[in-house]
């Protein structure tokens, strides 16, 4: 397949540029794949459309502040850090916060650089991989962890140009927990907390999982063919408990749905003949359409980008032909579009 498959026109002035408040009165377009039905409501009334007999399974991973912005020793120019992980752990830890760290920058900055952010941090560039950087701090553990706190910022989308208060606060599901990500699960956006506690008196189960988002979910695809395009690898949790549960939900029946593209790829990549079990592990998991899902039944996402790999998964679990067709007539209906944008639900 030829990626210029996956393209689309889109308005900008579509791509939301910050969050709707409250979260759940982002709008809600459900896609209908039995039927191609297309229906258009806002979020706080999906809880008309699940039931005691659902499953909504989340991604409780917590973003990182992992954009440093300092300068370089030897010319004081502007330098920008996004941090990726620490180079030999999968996830963050609470105390245990190593000075080496795999992170990516600006193309001109070089090994041996030294990047300097306050009096206190500064880091020293000891490798470069492709277009990954291997960094030390000069500190480490809980003060590390305390000035990144301080100076880092979220690492909001490019395409949000002049991001508020607003935006760095909301860049943050409300039931996030384990700390790892450098980019949100962001089809979580739309949830409150009033509608979680809704959707729970309804008898909907709700089950997390942790899959913390790297390079894998958003690096943008550079092979002209689909099929050659190789996923960066991404560290996900989900404990034995959740496994069984799930397990049991879908022996009786119950429709498991997933909340994100992240939350899919966590499931599809445990699944084995119709089971899933606890782990922690990577997934390198590409869905593109093609693909025979195993284990979800239904998705809530948001917009994607055009030749994304998240466009590419919802294009396999519906048509590709009749998620474009939404697409369009979210454009016309003025959806807004991408992180912040409004949310889809394709049953």
């Amino acid at each position: 397949m030829d990626i210029k498959e996956f393209d689309y026109p889109l308005d900008r002035s579509l791509i939301a540029q910050e969050p709707i408040e409250p979260r759940d009165h982002s709008r809600l377009l459900i896609l209908n794949r039995k039927t191609q039905e297309i229906s258009h409501h806002y979020f706080y009334e999906i809880t008309n459309y699940l039931s005691d007999n659902d499953v909504l399974v989340l991604n409780n991973s917590q973003v990182l502040p992992a954009r440093l912005l300092g300068k370089k020793e030897k010319n004081n120019k502007p330098a920008e850090i996004l941090l990726i992980r620490p180079e030999n752990q999968p996830f963050f830890n609470a105390q245990i916060w190593p000075a080496r760290w795999l992170a990516i920058g600006g193309p001109k900055l070089k090994k041996g650089d030294i990047i300097n952010f306050n009096n206190e941090l500064s880091l020293v560039i000891k490798e470069k991989l492709n277009y990954q950087l291997v960094v030390e701090f000069n500190q480490k553990d809980q003060k590390l962890k305390e000035i990144i706190y301080q100076l880092g910022e979220m690492p909001l989308p490019p395409y949000i140009k002049n991001p508020t208060e607003k935006s760095f606060l909301n860049y943050q599901t409300v039931y996030a927990q384990e700390l790892g990500s450098i980019a949100a699960p962001t089809a979580g956006f739309h949830f409150t907390s009033q509608l979680i506690e809704e959707i729970n008196k309804k008898g909907v189960a709700i089950e997390f999982i942790t899959l913390h988002v790297g390079l894998g979910t958003f690096l943008p695809i550079k092979s002209q063919k689909v099929e050659h395009h190789q996923m960066e690898r991404e560290y996900f949790r989900i404990s034995p408990e959740t496994a069984s549960r799930l397990n049991q939900a879908k022996d009786k029946g119950k429709r498991i749905i997933a909340v994100g593209t992240t939350v899919t790829r966590v499931l599809e990549t445990i699944s084995h003949e119709g089971k899933i079990t606890g782990q922690e592990n990577w997934t390198e998991l590409f869905i593109y359409p093609g693909y025979q899902f195993k284990f979800i039944d239904a998705l809530i996402t948001n917009f994607h980008l055009p030749q994304s790999t998240p466009l590419l998964l919802v294009s396999a679990f519906a048509d590709k032909n009749l998620i474009f067709k939404a697409y369009q007539e979210a454009q016309e209906k003025k959806y807004r579009f991408y992180s912040f944008g409004d949310a889809i639900f394709i049953i």
